[in-house]
């Protein structure tokens, strides 16, 4: 008679992250992580979130209450509530998408706060931040042994700067991208669409921009570039299509000072069915002051594009210069976007860009990203992540 070996229990894993699978990237990536490593069978997952959003079945969701005010109180309420919650769960990894008190793995959207405050933003702390930076303190304190993984190098290099963390616990991992959805629309059916939508013609050359924070993301080095590189290739019809929430008024003001306001259209927020417009477009460009990672610039390439991105872009980890796009050698470096520009308008050149754009995302996929968090869970729970990363 042979005995019945039982099979090894799913791990137990805590994912903690103030809203899960709504607008954000960070919200976004915990969502797309998490439910594909649950469809695996091989982990059981409880979310302890404030908001949720989820049509997978077999995660459990918790939820953590909201201090909403004052403001400064948010982000340590919420790491403390959280905190207590998941204490009574008995989970064999905690992993974290914000910052909290403690936890096993840590993913890094985001810069060391103080960081942001004094390099990014270059203002004095609110109350708000310096709460911010106190809990993030306290979190590293707590974190000796924890591991962490920054969504870029240039996240990566950024934590660093700000703490003492040895270089064998941190690993990048980069964000995913849904292959079929950004390249699966027909290319012509969209450019009728979306170009007749907005007076663009079928053979100008589309420059698109996708952004929630048009100054953050650089869009007046944007408009600047296009206007530059109209006035170098006056033949390319070289048209401008801003998708994404902001002050188009102000926007609209600045193309119009440059002479291109008629080159320009806002065409809103497009959260659903944005695909279509990057099927529609011929080259994607970001100008970032800085952007932990950029997850547009992922889904341009998966939809064919080449893209145009500013050093401060940590997606510049998957751009190889000339190859699949361009990065620009400074932030706001207009004339070197225009040049970029420039060199799209010939035909040859935008297909060659575009098609190896596309096989840069197919290699990026989420599901590659889950099974690299999978190794590192599974890692944790055996102990070799004692000494380093598998």
């Amino acid at each position: 008679m042979t005995c019945a070996v039982d099979s090894p229990r799913p791990l137990r894993i805590a994912v903690v992250v103030p809203k899960y699978g709504l607008v954000g990237g960070g919200e976004r990536f915990a969502a797309e992580l998490t439910e594909r490593l649950a469809r695996t069978g091989r982990y059981e997952f409880h979310v302890f979130a404030n908001r949720w959003k989820s049509s997978t079945p077999g995660i459990a969701f918790h939820k953590v209450p909201a201090v909403r005010f004052p403001r400064s109180l948010r982000p340590l309420s919420f790491a403390w509530l959280a905190g207590r919650m998941v204490a009574r769960g008995g989970f064999d990894i905690v992993h974290a998408h914000e910052r909290v008190l403690r936890a096993d793995v840590f993913s890094m959207h985001a810069v060391p706060h103080a960081a942001w405050v004094r390099d990014v933003r270059q203002k004095r702390p609110s109350l708000f931040d310096r709460a911010t930076i106190s809990l993030e303190r306290r979190m590293m304190a707590n974190s000796p042994r924890s591991f962490f993984l920054p969504v870029s190098t240039l996240a990566a290099a950024a934590l660093r700067r700000e703490y003492d963390v040895e270089p064998a616990r941190i690993r990048v991992v980069h964000p995913g991208v849904d292959v079929a959805r950004f390249s699966g629309p027909d290319r012509a059916a969209c450019r009728a669409e979306i170009r007749g939508r907005h007076g663009i013609g079928e053979s100008d050359l589309l420059v698109l921009f996708v952004g929630m924070n048009f100054e953050v993301k650089g869009l007046d080095a944007v408009i600047a570039a296009v206007a530059i590189a109209r006035r170098a290739r006056p033949d390319a019809g070289i048209r401008l299509l801003v998708v994404g929430k902001g002050d188009a008024g102000k926007y609209g003001d600045l193309a119009r000072s440059l002479g291109i306001g008629d080159a320009v259209a806002f065409a809103g927020p497009r959260a659903a069915g944005v695909e279509r417009y990057y099927r529609a477009a011929d080259l994607f460009i970001m100008l970032s002051r800085f952007d932990t990672f950029g997850m547009a610039v992922l889904e341009a390439m998966a939809a064919g594009l080449p893209v145009v991105v500013s050093p401060n872009v940590g997606a510049k980890d998957v751009v190889e210069e000339g190859i699949n796009g361009f990065v620009v050698p400074a932030t706001g470096d207009s004339d070197a976007a225009a040049r970029a520009i420039a060199a799209m308008a010939e035909g040859d050149a935008r297909g060659r860009l575009g098609a190896e754009a596309s096989r840069t995302a197919a290699r990026r996929t989420w599901d590659r990203t889950a099974e690299e968090v999978g190794r590192v869970y599974d890692a944790v729970a055996s102990g070799r992540g004692d000494s380093r990363f598998p």
